[in-house]
Order: structure tokens, then sequence, then C-alpha cells
């Protein structure tokens, strides 16, 4: 039997099929998304994003994201609200962190791990 979280990564697969998800030591998930095309204004034309996603899923949010550590804005600058250099948590990879978080309170029954991606590749078009 499948777990909610293995069938949403699927759905994720689905839209993007280098995908891959790793255990971490307290059960967290590392999801990573390669290839991830960026609009004009950033530094590269893609990045892989990279996110936790927690023991409690999905009755427990997703929060924040990660990005290729040399990731910038075209004119060099870090964009609002991140940090590069950023430890991933349980994990020897760092990477440009971005503190972005939903506008809408989490919704187990509606927010996916393939919704998250939506608001992070949205986050990314508006480039500030």
């Amino acid at each position: 039997m499948s777990t909610i979280l293995e069938r949403q990564f699927d759905d994720l697969r689905a839209r993007f099929s280098a995908a891959e998800k790793r255990l971490l030591p307290s059960g967290t998930t590392l999801v990573s998304v390669p290839v991830i095309l960026l609009p004009e204004g950033w530094s590269a034309g893609q990045t892989t994003i990279r996110f936790l996603v927690p023991v409690a899923y999905p009755y427990a949010a997703l929060d924040c994201f990660w990005a290729d550590n040399n990731l910038r804005l075209s004119s060099g600058n870090l964009p609002q609200n991140a940090a590069s250099d950023n430890a991933i948590p349980e994990t020897t990879e760092s990477g440009l962190w971005f503190s972005w978080h939903l506008t809408t309170p989490w919704d187990a029954n509606r927010d996916t791990l393939s919704g998250w991606m939506n608001t992070i590749i949205d986050r990314l078009r508006r480039i500030q």
C-alpha cells in the first residue's frame, strides 16, 4: 500500500520526470527537482529546487526551499528573503535558501507536493 507521500511524489514525477526523493535520518524526506527553467532576470536559465517534506506530512506544512547556491538575480544581487550557503538540514549540501511561505494556511486535504512546486515556480517568476 502506498503512502500519501509516495502517491504525491509519483504525481510530481509525472510533471518533473527527473525528480528524486531521499529519506533522511530523522524520517524527513528531501525532494530534489532538477532543470527548473527560470525566466529572464536570473543569473542562470535553470536551477535545481530542493525542499524538505516533514515526517508529519501531509498534516505538517511544507515551508521554504533551496535553489542552486550560485543562483543570483541578473544584477548579481541575492533575491529578497534568500540566503546563500545555507545548509540543508541532515545533509552535506547547501544552497540558496528561500525563506518563502504560503500566504494561505496549509490544508492537508488540498495541498500537495505538486502544488508546492507551483508555489515555488511562481515565486521564481516574481523576480525581486
